[in-house]
C-alpha cells in the first residue's frame, strides 16, 4: 500500500506591502516582502483513486467546507491540466486563524500542489503546476516554494528566493477575521489610480531591518479602520520588551513583531497571552 505524504504548509508573512496602484482590470499590483514563519498548518497525503479531504485540528472548524476549501480547488485545477494524475485523501491539521493576513488557505494549497507533485513525479517548475498555483489564488504561487522573496503584480512576477538573516518574531491575532476584499475597497482606489509613495527600499541582508523600517504596508491604515483590534495588537507589541519593528501582515488582523533573539521573543509572547487569553500568539522565526 503507497505510504502517506507529508509537509508543513507555513505562514506566510509580508514584512512590507506597497500597494502601487489599481490596473485598469481592477485588480491591485503589489510589491511586497515575503518570509515564512516556523509554524503553520500540517497536510498529509494519502494516495487512492479518488480526490477527498478531512480536516481537523484547533482552527478545522473556522476553515469553510469542502467547497471553499482550497486545497480542493488547487487539485482539482492541477487534475484538469495533467491527464492521469494521481490523487487521494487530503488529511489538514489546521493551526492557523483563517482571513488572518498570513495566507493560511494558500499556504495549504500550495502544500497539496508540492504533494501531488511528489506522487506524481513532477518537478515543481513543471508549467501545469504553476498555472494551477495561479489560479487557485494570489498568493498560492509564492507559497509553492516557501522561501523568502518579493512578489510583485498580483502576485505572479516572483523574485529569486533570498537569504535573509534570521528574523525573532512573535505573531499575533486577536481572532478576527478581516476579509482582503472589504480592506483594498476602504483602501479606496479607482481602476488606473496610483497610490502615492516611496518605492519599495532594494532588500539588502546586512541592513535588513533599516530596509523594513524604511517600508510599510499599505493596508495597515484601511485595515485599522475596519478591525480596531489590529492597533491594539500592535499596540501591545511596541511596549514589550526589546521589540525592534512591529507591523501588520497582509490585509491582517494578524500582526507581527520582530525581535533580537528568540529569548526576547519568546518573553514577549507570554507578556501578550498573559494580557490577551484568547488571542492567538506565536514566538517563530521566519526565513
Amino acid at each position: 500500500m503507497p505510504q502517506p505524504l507529508a509537509t508543513r504548509a507555513p505562514a506566510k508573512i509580508n514584512l512590507t506591502l506597497h500597494v502601487l496602484g489599481r490596473r485598469a482590470d481592477g485588480y491591485h499590483e503589489l510589491e511586497s516582502l515575503v518570509a515564512f514563519a516556523g509554524t503553520g498548518d500540517d497536510l498529509r497525503l494519502e494516495p487512492a483513486a479518488d480526490l477527498a479531504l478531512e480536516v481537523g485540528g484547533p482552527t478545522a472548524s473556522l476553515a469553510g467546507n469542502d467547497a471553499d476549501n482550497l486545497v480542493l480547488k488547487a487539485a482539482r485545477l492541477l487534475a484538469d491540466h495533467v491527464e492521469g494524475l494521481r490523487l487521494g485523501t487530503f488529511h489538514l491539521t489546521k493551526r492557523l486563524p483563517v482571513a488572518a493576513g498570513i495566507g493560511g488557505g494558500s499556504s495549504d494549497a500550495a502544500a497539496a500542489l508540492r504533494l501531488l507533485a511528489r506522487l506524481n513525479g513532477l518537478p515543481l517548475s513543471d508549467p501545469a503546476l504553476r498555472e494551477a498555483a495561479r489560479l487557485t489564488g494570489a498568493d498560492v504561487p509564492v507559497c509553492l516554494e516557501p522561501k523568502a522573496r518579493m512578489m510583485r503584480g498580483v502576485g505572479e512576477e516572483l523574485g529569486e528566493p533570498l537569504n535573509l538573516p534570521r528574523l525573532f518574531a512573535v505573531l499575533v491575532n486577536p481572532r478576527v477575521p478581516v476579509e482582503t476584499p472589504a480592506v483594498f475597497k476602504a483602501l479606496g482606489l479607482q481602476p488606473g489610480q496610483r497610490l502615492p509613495g516611496a518605492e519599495h527600499p532594494i532588500v539588502e541582508r546586512g541592513s535588513l531591518l533599516d530596509t523594513l523600517k524604511a517600508a510599510r504596508n499599505d493596508l495597515e491604515p484601511p485595515a485599522l479602520r475596519i478591525q480596531p483590534l489590529i492597533g491594539e495588537a500592535l499596540g501591545l507589541l511596541r511596549q514589550t520588551a526589546g521589540c525592534r519593528l512591529a507591523r501588520m501582515s497582509g490585509s491582517g488582523a494578524t500582526v507581527f513583531g520582530l525581535y533580537v533573539d528568540c529569548a526576547a521573543a519568546a518573553e514577549a509572547a507570554k507578556d501578550i497571552r498573559r494580557a490577551r487569553p484568547g488571542w492567538w500568539v506565536k514566538d517563530t522565526l521566519l526565513r
